[in-house]
């Protein structure tokens, strides 16, 4: 295995975990802003309210694009297995 081989392998595995990670992470960072601005107007400063919409809206986002995630991890798994197969 050269070193080539392993930056790809990183490369693609970094990429992947950021597309993934991405609808959830820009999600709960709206969510949090927008609670934020509520509470800094109101002057309520309850932490559970902005947690539990976090976790109703990550719980929404596996729902919606439950498929969408396992077929870009089937997608990286036969790239590797692939770039596995292609060194031997």
């Amino acid at each position: 295995m050269s070193q080539t081989d392993i930056t790809y392998i990183i490369k693609d595995a970094i990429m992947t975990m950021l597309l993934i990670a991405a609808p959830f992470l820009a999600v709960t960072a709206v969510i949090g802003l927008a609670i934020s601005i509520v509470q800094a107007a109101t002057q309520i400063q309850e932490q559970s309210i902005a947690f539990i919409l976090k976790i109703i809206a990550v719980g929404l986002i596996l729902i919606l694009l439950g498929s969408w995630i396992f077929s870009i991890l089937i997608e990286y798994t036969h790239r590797i297995f692939e770039h596995i197969n292609g060194m031997y």
